[in-house]
């Protein structure tokens, strides 16, 4: 199957059948697989998605709003259905995405929906709900298949043939004792090719994965992708099991985890949505321009203070703006490698060491190079080999300065506790720039000035 992209004529033929009979948007709707409806969905208004949720067959319907991103408000559309079909669609949802949708609603639409569906259903969801979303508990799903681990293999055979009968797919059976402690994980594979005679304690595996329920779903994305994971268990502080995350889940975490980090590296919060409205983007933005603007006064004051170089100078203006910004370019690269380095794991102090050393290098080399090419420019068009000189040292030295901040500043940052990706482009703007104007105009003054 081709990945689908939303196409205008798409959207026509939906809009064409909404203004039609629900016969011809039903067909019209069959040729649409959920995900799609539910990206066909951000160019629809509320009217036409309830419409569309009504006629849906429940399987499908569930699908379609388990598939809508938070920012389409899927938890106002569910609100707004007929109680009946509303309780027909959230007993047909997996328990983690009814979780999700409900969580985004205030505590009297909750309950009204909870007080309509089945009475272990909504059990099952309220437990979920005590959870943070950004946890392993808020992630994780607590319909699972698991088995005692004092069963034969017929016995725990006609188990997992019983427990599987309203779950979609699973992955993996889990092995618990009386009171619900996990004991290990036990596979199809092993339990079907096992002997008849054979029993669970003899076949389960006690070497696994797991996580606790209060666990950051950044740290539970790194270890699926650490064991190459299709699912993992949650278990309690006593270690009873909970529920499972399955590998799903976790493209979605680190989807959205690289969504944020991508916003708080060009300086916008992560408060503001993609889909967000002006008022929303001006109000996360606004602060960090402002932190912007009085930094790059910082920088205007270098240029006065030299005032008289620049006078006697001129030509040394042109080259201030790409030293500068040669040591952005620089400082951007460093910092990005640095920050991913510590989003996927900690560094050792020796690990730390070594990355600062290593963009020390590569600014000394990297400027050193750049260097030479504005060196021969300034001796071929101002016929100036002094002041290709200075524009040599201005270079190396503002990119040396460039790989230093951008490694060594997001790590000082994590260890204080501030996250590096929020804080750190400011922070290195602020020293490139001001090393950008002070070392070629410092370097002239003394050289050439002076000379």
């Amino acid at each position: 199957m081709q990945s689908f992209e939303i196409d205008k004529s798409d959207l026509l033929r939906i809009e064409a059948a909404l203004e039609s009979d629900d016969a011809e948007l039903e067909r019209v709707l069959k040729e649409y697989h959920a995900s799609e409806i539910a990206m066909l969905f951000e160019k629809l208004p509320q009217e036409a998605k309830e419409r569309i949720i009504n006629i849906l067959p429940t399987e499908i319907a569930s699908e379609v709003i388990s598939e809508m991103g938070e920012d389409q408000n899927p938890g106002e559309l569910l609100i707004n259905l007929h109680p009946e079909k509303r309780s027909e669609i959230v007993e047909e949802l997996d328990y983690d995405d009814a979780t999700d949708i409900i969580s985004q609603l205030d505590e009297d639409e909750q309950h009204e929906i909870l007080q309509d569906i089945d009475e272990e259903d909504a059990h099952s969801i309220r437990a979920l709900l005590k959870y943070d979303e950004d946890t392993a508990g808020g992630l994780m799903n607590s319909e699972i298949i698991k088995v005692n681990i004092n069963l034969d293999k017929k016995d725990a055979l006609e188990e997992i043939i019983r427990q599987s009968e309203e779950m979609e797919e699973f992955y993996t059976i889990y092995v618990v004792d009386d009171n619900d402690i996990l004991q290990g994980i036990l596979s199809i594979k092993s339990i079907i090719k096992a002997r008849p005679e054979a029993h669970v304690k003899n076949l389960v595996n006690t070497d696994f994965v797991y996580v606790k329920a209060d666990l950051d779903q950044e740290d539970v994305a790194s270890l699926f992708s650490q064991y190459n994971l299709t699912t993992i268990p949650v278990v309690g502080d006593n270690m009873k099991l909970l529920g499972r995350i399955t590998v799903d889940d976790i493209i979605d975490v680190m989807e959205q985890e690289s969504t944020e980090d991508i916003l708080k590296f060009s300086g916008v919060s992560e408060d503001e949505e993609l889909s967000g409205n002006w008022k929303d983007a001006v109000k996360s933005r606004l602060p960090w321009l402002v932190i912007n603007l009085a930094t790059a006064y910082l920088a205007a004051s270098v240029i006065r203070h030299f005032d008289s170089t620049v006078s006697q100078l001129p030509t040394i203006a042109a080259y201030m703006t790409i030293i500068a910004g040669m040591g952005g370019n620089a400082a951007t690269q460093s910092l990005a490698v640095t920050v991913r380095r510590i989003s996927l794991s900690d560094l050792s102090d020796k690990q730390a060491y070594n990355t600062v050393v290593k963009e020390f290098l590569v600014g000394l080399l990297n400027g050193a190079a750049n260097g030479l090419i504005v060196f021969f420019i300034a001796w071929f068009f101002d016929a100036s080999p002094m002041l290709g000189l200075v524009l040599f040292l201005a270079m190396t030295g503002n990119l040396i300065i460039a790989g230093l901040t951008g490694a060594s500043i997001p790590l000082v940052l994590k260890r204080v506790g501030i996250d590096p990706a929020v804080a750190s482009s400011i922070i290195i703007t602020t020293f490139t720039d001001c090393a950008g104007f002070l070392l070629p105009l410092w370097f002239a003054t003394k050289l050439l000035l002076h000379h």
